[in-house]
């Protein structure tokens, strides 16, 4: 089922639930409303009539020519004589009168419905001069008229709800085509990048959450296409890296092979081949364990790592490579701060970036530490600016580069460990890396 038809059905169900629950509420309230209403009406009427008896006919004697007067008034009433508990005159049918008397409502003046013998009625009691007379006026009204009433305001009630209710529902339609409608060319969108089409994608109007969703799609695109483009850069750089050191080697065997190489020449050719091959099982081997980091097939084993700890460990290591170029270490540890991460793949990323730079130095190599960062910047040639946003990319390498695999090693490992490496122009005249965590 569409989304469009699930938001108008779940908003037409709701509608439909309040509209019910409403209607019912105040089916229910009108007919308290309406008693209330009666009561008040009965009981002006009632002491208009008393008002009129007290003014009018004085004393009991003349009760019976209230009586004619009463006749002449719409609507039904009892004359009741409290004290002597007798009906003195009566607008109702008998049966009616004689089940009050069995009901025992006159006694009870606690009582606002009273049920005859075939319907309820609305009462009000008017009393003239109750501590001397005992003369009780009983207006009622069948509650029959009054649920007649109730059912012709409920019939309005329903026009009312169904108009509006209709209105309600085409409007929904309207902004649920509204809020959908983007979703359905982002859908669009989506086969296109399924098919790879990056270059057709077209910008969609929205707002709010979708406008996210579509910003994130956009993203996402951007990022799978550069992505792939990464991917096949990477096989022919692969292949390229690859490809020259197994020529070198084919040369070399089928020279030997073929005679053409003999004596000190052969004995060369051997020594060029043993080395291409330790040059090719190293970028094998580099190739597979990045592999690995990306592909997340080798567990971190994640522990609490002391920064000064950690470089220290990488002084001791790079020292010799150091001397050995006549490069100089400074370290400047201003700060120290505990990293989460596996501590020996952590040391080789940093021994990839200081490597990487003693071989491009031109005389020092500076390693600073400041809050959670870790600086490391040469005084060499720099990374040219062309090359800057790819120099984390597998086989980029720069002037006296060996695999091209160091950074792109060092950046995932330092990835994994919830940090972020970034590199840019040093005020040494070199390269600085910063490691952020």
């Amino acid at each position: 089922m569409k989304l469009r038809t699930q938001l108008n059905l779940a908003f037409s169900g709701l509608l439909l639930v309040i509209l019910t629950l409403t209607g019912f509420i105040i089916y229910s309230l009108i007919l308290d409303m309406l008693i209330d209403k009666e009561e008040v009406e009965l009981e002006q009427k009632g002491e208009l009539l008393i008002e009129i008896l007290n003014n009018q006919y004085g004393s009991i004697e003349s009760v019976k020519e209230f009586q004619e007067f009463l006749t002449s008034q719409e609507g039904d009433l009892i004359l009741y004589h409290a004290g002597e508990d007798t009906v003195l005159y009566t607008t109702m049918p008998i049966k009616n009168t004689q089940r009050f008397y069995r009901e025992g409502y006159f006694s009870n003046y606690s009582e606002n419905l009273w049920e005859g013998s075939e319907q309820k009625y609305v009462i009000s009691r008017i009393a003239r001069n109750p501590n001397r007379t005992g003369l009780e006026l009983i207006l009622l009204t069948p509650l029959n008229d009054l649920q007649e009433v109730q059912n012709s305001f409920l019939n309005r009630l329903l026009i009312v709800f169904l108009i509006g209710g209709l209105l309600a529902i085409l409007l929904s339609y309207y902004l649920t085509n509204r809020l959908v409608k983007p979703l359905t060319l982002l859908k669009h969108e989506l086969k296109k990048v399924e098919r790879r089409q990056f270059n057709d994608l077209d910008r969609v109007k929205a707002t709010g959450e979708i406008k996210d969703v579509e910003q994130s799609l956009f993203d996402m695109a951007e990022e799978l296409k550069r992505y792939m483009q990464s991917q096949q850069a990477f096989f022919q750089n692969a292949s390229h890296e690859l490809k020259t050191p197994l020529m070198t080697i084919q040369g070399y065997a089928e020279g030997i092979k073929e005679g053409v190489f003999e004596g000190e020449e052969r004995n060369k050719g051997l020594e060029t081949m043993v080395e291409e091959i330790g040059r090719l099982k190293k970028i094998i081997n580099e190739m597979i364990w990045l592999a690995k980091l990306e592909s997340e097939e080798e567990v971190f084993k994640q522990q609490t790592i002391d920064s000064r700890h950690l470089i220290e460990r990488v002084y001791d290591r790079v020292l010799p490579l150091a001397e050995q170029d006549q490069v100089e270490l400074k370290f400047i540890l201003t700060s120290s701060f505990e990293i989460y991460s596996d501590e020996e793949k952590l040391l080789q990323a940093l021994l990839n970036i200081v490597i990487n730079a003693i071989r491009h130095a031109e005389s020092q190599i500076a390693i600073t530490t400041k809050g959670h960062s870790i600086f490391i910047e040469d005084d060499g040639d720099g990374i040219p600016e062309n090359l800057i946003p790819y120099i984390f990319n597998r086989f980029v390498k720069g002037k006296g580069g060996e695999t091209g695999l160091g950074l792109a090693i060092a950046r995932t490992i330092i990835d994994q460990s919830n940090g972020k490496l970034e590199v840019k122009q040093s005020e040494l005249g070199g390269a600085l890396f910063i490691l952020t965590f």
